[in-house]
């Protein structure tokens, strides 16, 4: 990220939980907007720019998840839903409409630190990846070598099969972001049909082996209990 403060929209109707999490990002060096409902948000979202969108889901002119569908359709700003429903069903829907991350209340302050920061590491990310011939994606000792498709963990060559290889760009291309086990069966093989989900937990597991030695301690792909994966930023 940039020198500049990292711009906050928090979509909020519940004026305390709004005030709280306002409160909360200033202390911690944020640029805070707000907005009560999801017609003022989509208004500073086109006109204002936010770098990340907090989101709650129970709005009163909209359901969030219509929020994301349409921000989706002409911009990709990072929006981390924070909502009380806990079913998995609410997290896959939000996050296949293009949420970038799912934060059930009531959570910690810290906790919201963590989830921004990952979002901003994830925009550093992009921002280097839009400079000439981004061919190299390197995330602590993994790295990607695009042009040659090669893979190697601590300068060591790992040798994937070619799904597992689309697999590991899948998540490399989207690090820091959920990606719902439906939006990585479409990607990789064509489908989002629940039962490939047994083939996808097969070449899962046969990935993280192989980049994730057990001796190193190391976790690259971080797993969501029946929502998806994630990628994370070292």
């Amino acid at each position: 990220m940039s020198e500049k403060q990292t711009r906050v929209l928090v979509v909020e109707d519940d004026a305390a939980v709004r005030n709280l999490v306002v409160t909360a990002l200033g202390l911690n060096g944020y640029e805070a907007m707000e907005a009560a409902d999801g017609t003022r948000a989509g208004a500073l979202i086109s006109s204002a720019m936010p770098d990340v969108v907090l989101l709650d889901l129970g709005l009163p002119d909209m359901d969030g998840v219509e929020l994301v569908n349409r921000v989706r359709t002409w911009s990709r700003v990072p929006i981390i839903v924070l909502s009380a429903r806990t079913a998995d069903e609410d997290k896959i829907a939000a996050l296949d409409a293009g949420a970038d991350d799912y934060l059930t209340k009531p959570f910690s302050v810290g906790e919201l630190m963590a989830r921004l920061r990952t979002v901003e590491r994830h925009l550093a990310y992009m921002d280097e990846q839009a400079a000439p011939e981004p061919h190299v994606f390197t995330n602590g000792a993994l790295s990607i070598d695009y042009a040659v498709e090669t893979v190697t963990v601590d300068g060591q060559s790992v040798r994937l099969t070619p799904i597992e290889y689309k697999l590991l760009c899948l998540l490399a291309q989207n690090a820091g972001r959920v990606l719902t086990h439906g939006t990585i069966l479409r990607e990789v093989w064509g489908t989002s049909q629940k039962n490939d989900l047994a083939t996808l937990r097969v070449f899962m597991g046969s990935l993280r082996k192989k980049i994730e030695p057990a001796s190193s301690g190391v976790r690259y792909i971080q797993t969501h209990v029946g929502v998806g994966y994630r990628m994370v930023r070292m």
